[in-house]
């Protein structure tokens, strides 16, 4: 059975969320301040964190900068909570590395599903293949990354994004494809999401974002030859 954390200060929605959760064969564990969850997250290590931004003793965006700063915790996915709709504080919460956001008021079926989708994107592994482009490799096996040798540290949904777009090297993949690949989406609505994490997978690609190319019109490629002009 995964396991699911909970950090969430307002009892009612995190036993909501729990219940929600349960009742689809999840074990989740709660905890209602910041200080407390990343406590639990480090000792527990969960399959999935399911992360409030207001919260007490320490904000969420603050938690999830701890959680991928520690080996322990830096690859277990994380969706962001929030009752904060801006879109600079969704932004904020993508730029920690978060893997996901919902704002409140959401739907509990809509927050099962989301886990549920990240969760398998992040458990099922391949057959032990690697994959290697240009300064670029794969080991799909253990879902790492390597950048000109050398481990780099991408969160589930960067690596499935990569990985995405290096399978069908060349060929330019819109952004309504890219949403229902990685994250399941069924329009548009979310494009912010895909945007900021290209920006933030550009600064981790140098000095080989160049590989990396904006299809005007259209979403985003990888290319086997980066443009040199």
């Amino acid at each position: 059975m995964q396991r699911i954390l909970i950090i969430e200060d307002e009892v009612d929605i995190a036993e909501l969320i729990s219940f929600n959760l349960q009742r689809n064969q999840f074990d989740t564990i709660l905890a209602h301040d910041g200080l407390e969850g990343l406590n639990k997250a480090l000792s527990i290590e969960p399959d999935l964190i399911i992360l409030d931004i207001m919260l007490p003793g320490m904000d969420g965006i603050n938690v999830n900068k701890e959680l991928k700063r520690d080996p322990r915790t830096r690859n277990i996915p994380v969706i962001m909570l929030t009752a904060k709709a801006q879109t600079e504080d969704r932004i904020a919460g993508l730029e920690t590395g978060a893997d996901d956001y919902i704002t409140k008021p959401f739907s509990p079926k809509e927050l099962v599903l989301r886990t549920q989708a990240i969760l398998k994107r992040t458990t099922t592994k391949s057959s032990g293949t690697v994959l290697e482009l240009g300064p670029f490799k794969f080991d799909k096996n253990t879902l790492s990354f390597y950048l000109d040798g050398q481990l780099e540290d991408l969160t589930s949904t960067e690596f499935k994004l990569m990985i995405f777009l290096c399978e069908r090297v060349n060929a330019p993949q819109d952004r309504s494809t890219l949403l229902k690949e990685v994250w399941g989406y069924s329009d548009e609505v979310h494009s912010r999401t895909l945007d900021t994490h290209m920006k933030r997978l550009r600064k981790k690609l140098e000095p080989h974002a160049g590989y990396l190319e904006t299809v005007r019109g259209t979403g985003y490629r990888i290319v086997d030859k980066p443009s040199t002009s």
